[in-house]
């Protein structure tokens, strides 16, 4: 016996191996959420913590094992006998650090990161793992849609195939009995109902079942499908399906390939006839399973008592939640009589020898009824002297057992009182051979059912002895096979003279595609016999597919596309492309691949790419992969076209932070990597409430009236965008002067963004000392490189009246005045002690280059036009650097210095060197206000 302690006081195990007579304490050091005992040994148990840890215990919990962290609740199996080999082997789902998910499975003693497998290449659906008999079932959502995956006995996952257009949004494994599989599946057009399915033996090919049974939500938001598989025979169901907004309970004995109404019983409890003519009236069952151990619900069947179902439900034209009564079958479900008007509680004693019902009611009871000839008659029994409120009833376990356990409590305040009733004095004699008699199977007369006739024991209703060992014996004889022992194949669809035809989507000749001349395939007849029928002999050779020669086919219907069905791939990883041929010979067939990018491969057969054919592209770009195929009867191709892209990490918007008025503006998105495949470019700028798209990374645009104004570009680059923000200042007139220092300063130029910010700034604060200039209308931007150089900005400040605004000639006044002091070896600063720095004026240019009219002297055309060929030197330097090695490229210098003017009060973070793409003027001029405004951005 184990008990768990409270949690919330301290967490432990008590364990006793005598009955409960001594307890031993075993502390954790975590707090167990749920437990998963081994099916087949006692001692082995995996523990789910409440942080999502999983540990194991081969000891019975007395020593615990971490097993892995990050597991999805209630997604952790023990390995199933017969499909894995070793005993201890533990399946589970795990999530990474980022949220995904993936199928790993491990030894219960040894899990650790080397000995992991994953069954299930790359990740899959969060809370998706089911392991089942010899399944196991994974789903991968791409393109928006989800996809299932099934792997049987173990082997490699295949993709399920249902119909192709039942385009599934959510699918439920309701069963996977004898080698097949039953899934619940709602399609693209259902809302509270799905369409049940039905697999081959492999679970790969679904073919429908049943159309639009019901599903309701429990009270955890879980999906419940009313599908109940009746235990003790095998390819019984009861479904309830909506029709016309209306709710029927169907019945199935052959796994869904046939369905029939209920027929309602011909008395009701009184014995009054009940006129209830099929398909109008028929007796309709609520299938809910309980989800309480301790209560039985509200249908019931046993695996040793085959025959008996017990359920609620009512009779009329649908089912009803209102008018409730209790039904009992005990011919599975030929016939029905009505027990109880109320809803009650039913036991299964003695393999159902003994059935106990209890009322469903919420006021206190003490009595209990019995019926020992499968719900025929019924007495009532006294269970309790005082009246209690019934929480539960409990039967305990063992095929022999007649004793059951009623739980509740005597009022609201009293503690659980355990009424144990045992019926052993009841019986007083053990049942013989002549106790029971023949009782054969049947759907409404017709024995054959799976294929098969089944006459199992049955104690005769008025002997009163106790069965003890399961007494329901069965004798099988096989049937002839009819075509109701089978079912349509896949792709096929059953029409209203019962024939399988195929479906408008199916080509029948595609199943032929996956093999080569001179080989053979199975040619399916369009049925398929039901798994585990066991008819012989009849249609069975007339249905059952026949190998037939593969037929020389000219290739058909080619298409290449990648494994995860993007059109996406990013630079330097593995893309797997995938080859898919609609028809055409596989084994002799020539295919030649070619990735676009100046690499082919070829192949001599299609099975050899079954797997895909993974290349990796080193650059980025859109690359047109083409494939061809050939064989001697003809030829095919087919064209993707794949972008490569790498991540983007930076964008920086390059642009001058002063322009005049009504003087074309460039803009330029510097990219870091530079190339990262197809872009696409959103623009905000100036007062526009709509965008401007580009698929080019530079735009020029104009302002026409002083102020400032912000630009932001948005770069997006498959699901990523990144955007940056710059601010622009927009004067009529400014002016620019390029600075140099005495050569020691270069002795100490580290070359970092930060250092040259601190040196702008003292060259600033030594300019306004020697000067007297304002320091509204200074801006010092030190450049990247060496020798180190600086620009000086002449800003045309006014005051925010809008009055004693300079004029050109102020500006002219005050570069003078600036150049002259300069000259005069007036500007200078102490770098450290001993180490003193001049400033030196270079030259001073109009920026922007403003018109020239014949006032202006000779030499200061000279200089323009030396402004001009140094820029245009520039410009080649920058168009060839990649041919030059060891080339200063100044559109970099230019990118950086335009990030690096700031103000003495910036504090703004240091920005990468991003390559510049456009050659930029050498001077632009900033107003004081904006000064750390701009550069903070």
């Amino acid at each position: 016996i184990m008990l768990l302690t409270d949690p919330e006081i301290e967490s432990s195990l008590l364990i006793s191996s005598d009955e409960g007579a001594t307890y031993q304490k075993y502390r954790l050091n975590f707090y167990i959420q749920s437990l998963l005992f081994h099916p087949k040994q006692e001692d082995w148990i995996l523990a789910y913590s409440q942080d999502q840890k999983l540990y194991s215990s081969a000891e019975f919990g007395r020593r615990w094992q971490l097993i892995q962290e990050g597991v999805v609740p209630n997604r952790f199996y023990w390995s199933v006998m017969g499909s894995n080999k070793e005993p201890d082997l533990v399946h589970l789902e795990a999530r990474t650090v980022d949220g995904h998910s993936h199928y790993l499975t491990c030894r219960m003693q040894n899990c650790t990161e080397a000995n992991r497998n994953q069954p299930f290449p790359g990740y899959i659906d969060p809370d998706s793992l089911i392991v089942q008999d010899h399944y196991v079932f994974v789903q991968l959502t791409s393109g928006g849609r989800p996809h299932y995956y099934v792997s049987y006995r173990r082997n490699a996952f295949a993709q399920m195939k249902l119909p192709k257009y039942a385009l599934p949004k959510d699918m439920h494994v309701i069963s996977t009995d004898e080698n097949q599989v039953f899934a619940a599946v709602q399609e693209w057009n259902q809302n509270d109902t799905y369409n049940l399915y039905i697999s081959d033996t492999r679970g790969v090919y679904f073919t429908l079942a049943l159309e639009n049974v019901q599903s309701s939500r429990g009270p955890e938001g879980n999906i419940m499908i009313d599908l109940y598989e009746v235990a003790g025979i095998k390819g019984m169901f009861l479904a309830n399906k909506k029709i016309d907004n209306q709710v029927k309970t169907f019945i199935t004995y052959n796994k869904g390939r046939d369905w029939r109404l209920l027929q309602a019983p011909d008395t009701d409890l009184r014995g009054d006839p009940v006129h209830c003519l099929l398909p109008y009236c028929s007796l309709h069952l609520h299938l809910k399973v309980s989800e309480n151990p301790y209560t039985s619900g509200i249908i019931a069947s046993k695996d040793t008592a085959p025959s008996i179902i017990v359920a609620s439900g009512n009779i009329g034209s649908e089912l009803s939640d209102t008018d409730i009564s209790m039904f009992v079958s005990s011919d599975a479900g030929n016939t029905w009589r009505q027990i109880f008007e109320e809803e009650h509680s039913v036991l299964y004693l003695d393999q159902g020898g003994v059935l106990v019902a209890m009322k469903h009611t919420s006021l206190p009871i003490r009595h209990l009824w019995l019926s020992f000839d499968e719900g025929r008659s019924w007495s009532k029994y006294s269970f309790t002297s005082i009246p209690l409120f019934v929480d539960g009833v409990l039967g305990e376990p063992g095929e022999e057992t007649l004793i059951m356990t009623v739980f509740g409590h005597f009022s609201h305040r009293s503690e659980w009182q355990l009424v144990k009733v045992d019926y052993k004095s009841i019986f007083d004699r053990r049942c013989a051979e002549e106790d029971y008699r023949p009782w054969q199977l049947h759907s409404q007369g017709e024995a054959c059912i799976m294929g098969a006739k089944r006459i199992y024991k049955k104690r005769k209703s008025e002997r009163k002895c106790m069965q003890g060992k399961y007494a329901g014996a069965m004798e099988s004889e096989p049937c002839v096979c009819t075509e109701a022992d089978f079912d349509c194949d896949y792709g096929y669809e059953r029409h209203s003279n019962g024939q399988c035809l195929p479906a408008f989507w199916f080509n029948p000749s595609s199943l032929s595609k996956d093999c080569s001349l001179g080989q053979s395939y199975l040619n399916s007849t369009g049925y398929r016999k039901v798994v585990s029928n066991n008819c012989t002999d009849g249609v069975r050779e007339q249905y059952t597919a026949k190998p037939q020669k593969c037929p020389g086919k000219a290739p058909r219907g080619l298409r290449i596309v990648t494994a995860d069905g993007r059109l996406t791939a990013e630079q330097g990883h593995n893309v797997t492309l995938m080859v898919q041929l609609e028809e055409g010979d596989v084994q002799r067939t020539l295919i030649q691949v070619d990735f676009g990018d100046g690499i082919a491969v070829s192949y001599v057969n299609l099975s050899s790419t079954e797997d895909g054919i993974k290349h990796v592209y080193q650059n980025v770009g859109i690359f047109r992969v083409t494939v061809q195929v050939d064989n001697s009867l003809g030829s095919d191709s087919a064209v993707l076209y794949l972008h490569v892209t790498c991540p983007l990490e930076h964008v920086h918007l390059s642009l001058p932070f002063v322009t005049t008025k009504n003087k074309e503006v460039n803009a330029t998105a510097v990219l870091w990597p530079s190339q990262v495949g197809t872009l696409t470019y959103v623009w905000w700028y100036g007062n526009n409430t709509e965008p401007l798209i580009t698929l080019e990374g530079s735009i020029s645009f104009r302002f026409t009236s002083e102020g400032m104004n912000t630009i932001t570009v948005q770069v997006s680059a498959g699901n990523a965008i990144l955007q940056d923000t710059k601010t622009i200042a927009v004067y009529e007139e400014f002016r620019s002067l390029r600075l140099s220092f005495s050569p020691n300063l270069d002795d100490y130029n580290p070359d970092i963004p930060e250092w040259r910010r601190d040196i702008g700034r003292v060259i600033k604060k030594s300019l306004v000392e020697a000067t007297g200039v304002p320091g509204q209308h200074i801006l010092v931007a030190v450049l990247p490189g060496l020798p180190t150089t600086a620009e000086l900005f002449v800003l045309p400040y006014q005051d925010p009246a809008g009055e004693n605004k300079r004029s050109a000639d102020d500006l002219e006044q005050i570069s003078e005045l600036l150049i002259h002091k300069l000259n005069q070896n007036s500007v200078h600063f102490e770098l450290k002690p001993g180490v003193r720095v001049f400033v030196h004026a270079a030259h001073l240019t109009a920026a922007p280059l403003v018109d020239l009219t014949p006032t202006h002297s000779g030499s200061a055309m000279l200089m323009l036009l030396s402004v001009v060929f140094v820029g245009l030197a520039v410009f080649v330097i920058y168009k060839f650097k990649r041919k030059i090695p060891g080339i200063n490229v100044y559109a970099q210098m230019q990118n950086e210095k335009e990030q690096e003017m700031i103000s003495p009060v910036s504090h703004s973070e240091s920005r990468p060197n991003v390559p510049q793409t456009e050659l930029r003027r050498p001077g632009q001029l900033i107003d004081e206000k904006v000064e750390s405004q701009l550069i903070g951005e």
